[in-house]
């Protein structure tokens, strides 16, 4: 890259994942610059320095001890946008991955099958809702990230005795989700379909053992056991399992495009799981889309060459 200026800089705080990419766009001779979350500043007098920005923050970053780098990289894109820079994955889409209350709600308000969800910061709050409520049932942040802080309870009191043995759980964010429970069968698993432009890249099966974190890097989900990134679990469970799933229903495909139309997103996952009474339930949406090289092998290509093919065109139509 030497002096001069890049035409693309990629937003990022975990630089094993990124890796891939970076190797993918050296290889392309696309002149782009990493912009590190974990220690940055920038102005508000400074013009956007690159053509196109990549925005690859994610919402875990907290649990690598980075909590700043969140909030800096919404301020951040905020910035760049209001001064004319285009950033794929921009403020908007990034600040609806920190919200698994804003993804509910969206789903909903699209006519899409999802679970019903209780926002609170109190649990007191919820005794109004107990009656409605089916047992057991999901808690999980709002502000998700590598399955960190979701587990299952049985009943309200449980839920009190989750937050008066460790009020800590509350952070960063302070605010967390009672969400309905959807069974599924655990030997086919939950289904994530991965999107670059509004277009399927690819689908894969994920069966996750009772795991909550499904990260899809090798990095944090390795095929021989914990990775990285790896986030306690409540029992011993066996390594997450993942696999192309060519078998994809239309139908599926057509309202993870329909989600990715709503919510912006350029790139990124959607998650949805099938219940026994033939529900399709779509509960997730991510915008930092970590891509799995073995799976998108299965089905001839490599997942980092095709985002590069996706930001040179961009760089293209910047130019």
């Amino acid at each position: 890259m030497g002096g001069m200026q890049p035409e693309l800089v990629v937003i990022h705080e975990h630089p094993e994942w990124q890796k891939p990419l970076f190797a993918a766009l050296e290889r392309r001779g696309v002149s782009f610059a990493p912009f590190d979350l974990k220690a940055a500043a920038f102005t508000n007098v400074d013009a956007p320095s690159a053509a196109l920005y990549f925005n690859q923050a994610s919402p875990s970053a907290y649990l690598r001890g980075n909590a700043r780098a969140v909030p800096l990289a919404l301020a951040y894109m905020r910035t760049l946008q209001r001064r004319g820079a285009r950033v794929l994955n921009g403020a908007d889409v990034f600040a609806l991955e920190l919200s698994k209350s804003a993804q509910a709600t969206l789903l909903q308000t699209l006519g899409i099958d999802t679970p019903r969800s209780i926002t609170f910061n109190d649990v007191e709050a919820l005794a109004p809702f107990v009656g409605d409520i089916r047992w057991p049932a999901l808690l999980k942040p709002d502000q998700g990230g590598s399955g960190a802080r979701i587990q299952t309870v049985e009943s309200l009191d449980h839920v009190r005795s989750i937050f008066e043995r460790d009020p800590g759980v509350w952070l960063p964010d302070n605010l967390f989700l009672l969400q309905e429970l959807v069974p599924h069968d655990p030997e086919h698993g939950i289904i994530r379909l991965e999107l670059l432009d509004g277009e399927l890249l690819y689908a894969m099966r994920v069966v996750t053992h009772g795991r909550f974190n499904l990260c899809p890097s090798p990095v944090c989900n390795p095929e021989d056991g914990d990775g990285t990134c790896e986030i306690p679990e409540a029992t011993p469970a066996p390594p997450v399992e993942f696999y192309p799933f060519p078998e994809v229903p239309k139908e599926a495909v057509e309202t993870a495009r329909q989600i990715a139309r709503a919510a912006g997103l350029d790139v990124g996952g959607v998650e949805y799981l099938e219940s026994p009474d033939s529900r399709r339930v779509f509960y997730d949406i991510n915008a930092n889309s970590n891509l799995r090289p073995s799976v998108a092998a299965a089905f001839g290509f490599d997942p980092f060459e095709r985002v590069v093919d996706y930001l040179e065109r961009q760089l293209a139509r910047r130019r």
